[in-house]
């Protein structure tokens, strides 16, 4: 009976005692971290029997909600259960009584489940647990975007923009589309799809193609995605590039110009007309000179080297291809010309010595024009009437007049009017009329003769013989006459010039010389040319200066010869030469002069003797 009741006591105790001595167990509802990362989840508990007297079990849930243990720990030991997918890569610490903590190393995509924390009195009478859900994140790629290439029309039903992608993230991101910065909802006009593909690796890639309604203001809009991904404790956002995409839309109307020159066109021009439409989508184009009727298929068009009947209006249509209508535009195309100038009188005008020349030039011109005379490159009138006083043979000659416009640069026309001035012949003065020369030489006469009509041009000699032997050419005032003449003795030469209207002459004098010499009297031989001089003219140097080399070369020579026979005079005197030895002595009468002396005296003849040590005339034999 008293045992039984002391069992009955230990029960009550017992009971009492379990129900003060509940397990309480905290843990975080989620912890956060990148996969390659390490992850640390930690657990909280109370139990009566304290650190010794409990039991702790860590285990997770697999994806079909079961349970596995990974670690078990009671008072006498501890150990991680083998084969699982977290051996090798789990440690558990205590940093404290109450406190555990599960570490993860190299955490993996598929480590994302729910991991518990079991606490168990060793009466297995009480238990408490908690658990943590672990996240796993990995950073996606740069969104890629690649917009639609061959052009949008307008006419489709929201045709394809673009395509965005993202590739590597966990878990799933988003991707939103923006339009000029303004994002975009699906609606009747704009329709936004989604596909997500899950890579061999356990990220996920997803791929988001635009479709929307496009007008003709969307050329100028530029379009990019966004991306929205998950990192531990904040929402991350990266932008794709900015792309535009060609809208094609018909045109409403057509532009037609003149692409060059640009100003005022005048005839000779190359000409380019340009077409263009303000659509942009394929279309053929016409362009059309509605004066001639004549066409071209091309919105480009270069008339070359144009003329007046190539102006007037131009036209270009287009016919766009997908709705068949057709726009037209024109222009008109002004081209000026400026004729060649004229001038009366024609060509040649005769105006007598002393009398008015009287000429005009005229052209005519789409375009106000300016005038100039020009003699001998000089402007002397910029009026279309030109009028000289006085004419004389310094005026006659060649007049040209320039006719431009100036508002275009490079138009112009010019003519030429050659004046003849009719009087008597008027011979130029020449520059010299007293001349000297060589006997046999020969000296160019020229006379320049002026007037009209041209004068007949002889030369004579001064006792009236007609020399023949000139040559003669014309120039723009009259003509000009040489004549080559031989000097056999002072001459006085003649140019006579005549014409209807009257006759003049101009006489040459020409002097004869010829070359002397004097005869040198010392040791030195000194060769002396005496040349004729007239009053008040300058000594005339010899044309022909062959003859003087000659004389000269003959002198050095004569020189040379009386030098070497000296020295062989002396050798021979000496005994070195002709078969003598020793020292031989050669007496002399006279002995006043040791010099050899050559005298040379040149008139009509020359006169060369050899004298001997003394000054004596040598014999022959000597």
């Amino acid at each position: 009976m008293e045992a039984a009741a002391r069992l009955v006591g230990l029960l009550l105790l017992l009971h009492t005692f379990g129900a003060w001595a509940n397990v309480k167990v905290e843990m975080e509802d989620r912890v956060e971290v990148f996969r390659g990362a390490t992850a640390q989840i930690s657990c909280l508990y109370e139990s009566p029997e304290g650190t010794g007297g409990t039991i702790i079990e860590w285990l997770y849930l697999t994806r079909s909600a079961e349970r596995r243990s990974i670690y078990y720990q009671d008072a006498s030991m501890h150990r991680f259960l083998p084969g699982t997918p977290f051996t090798d890569r789990i440690s558990v610490n205590s940093s404290s009584a109450t406190q555990l903590t599960l570490t993860i190393d190299s955490v993996r995509l598929e480590d994302e489940l729910v991991y518990i924390c079991r606490i168990t009195t060793l009466t297995h009478t009480e238990h408490g647990e908690g658990s943590t859900r672990l996240k796993v994140f990995a950073t996606p790629d740069r969104p890629t975007i690649e917009g639609t290439v061959t052009g949008i029309s307008t006419t489709e039903d929201k045709p394809k923009i673009a395509t965005c992608e993202v590739r590597n993230s966990f878990p799933r991101p988003n991707i939103t589309w923006y339009r000029n910065k303004t994002p975009l909802q699906v609606s009747s006009n704009v329709s936004i799809s989604h596909r997500t593909t899950s890579e061999s690796s356990g990220l996920y890639s997803v791929t988001s193609e635009l479709r929307m309604r496009v007008t003709k203001e969307v050329k100028n809009d530029f379009f990019y995605c966004e991306v929205s991904y998950f990192v531990p404790g904040e929402t991350r956002m990266m932008d794709s590039l900015l792309i535009n995409v060609t809208v094609l839309y018909p045109s409403t109307a057509v532009s037609i110009w003149v692409e060059s020159p640009k100003g005022k066109i005048k005839e000779g021009d190359r000409v380019e007309l340009h077409c263009q439409g303000n659509g942009n989508m394929p279309s053929s184009f016409t362009i059309m000179h509605e004066m001639s009727g004549e066409s071209w298929d091309t919105n480009m068009k270069v008339l070359q080297d144009v003329k007046v009947q190539n102006q007037g209006v131009y036209s270009c249509s287009s016919l766009d291809y997908e709705t068949s209508e057709e726009v037209r535009g024109n222009t008109t195309l002004e081209i000026h010309f400026l004729r060649d100038a004229v001038v009366i009188p024609e060509d040649s005008t005769v105006v007598p010595y002393k009398e008015k020349l009287e000429a005009s030039c005229n052209a005519v011109s789409s375009l106000a024009t300016q005038t100039v005379w020009l003699k001998d490159k000089k402007a002397i009138s910029r009026e279309h009437m030109l009028v000289v006083d006085g004419m004389t043979y310094d005026k006659a000659g060649t007049y040209v007049c320039v006719i431009s416009a100036p508002e275009i640069e490079g138009m112009e026309t010019s003519a030429t009017l050659l004046v003849h001035v009719q009087g008597p012949p008027e011979i130029m003065q020449p520059n010299v009329t007293e001349m000297e020369d060589f006997l046999e030489s020969d000296v160019d006469l020229t006379c320049n003769v002026r007037g009209f009509p041209e004068p007949t041009v002889t030369w004579t000699s001064s006792d009236g013989k007609v020399l023949k032997a000139a040559t003669q050419k014309q120039t723009e005032q009259g003509v000009q006459s040489t004549l080559k003449f031989k000097i056999v003795s002072d001459s006085t030469v003649v140019c006579n010039a005549s014409n209807a209207h009257g006759a003049n002459t101009v006489t040459f004098n020409i002097k004869a010389t010829t070359y002397t010499t004097t005869a040198a009297k010392t040791t030195t031989t000194t060769t002396t040319t005496v040349l004729p001089t007239k009053a008040g003219l300058p000594p005339k140097v010899p044309r022909k200066e062959g003859r003087g080399v000659i004389i000269a070369v003959v002198i050095i020579c004569i020189l040379l010869l009386a030098i070497l026979g000296s020295v062989l005079y002396f050798l021979y005197k000496k005994g070195k030469i002709c078969g003598r030895s020793g020292k031989q002595e050669f007496t002399k009468e006279k002995s006043n002069k040791d010099n050899t002396v050559v005298e040379m005296k040149r008139d009509n003849t020359e006169e060369a003797v050899l004298l001997g040590v003394n000054g004596e005339k040598q014999p022959p034999s000597d």
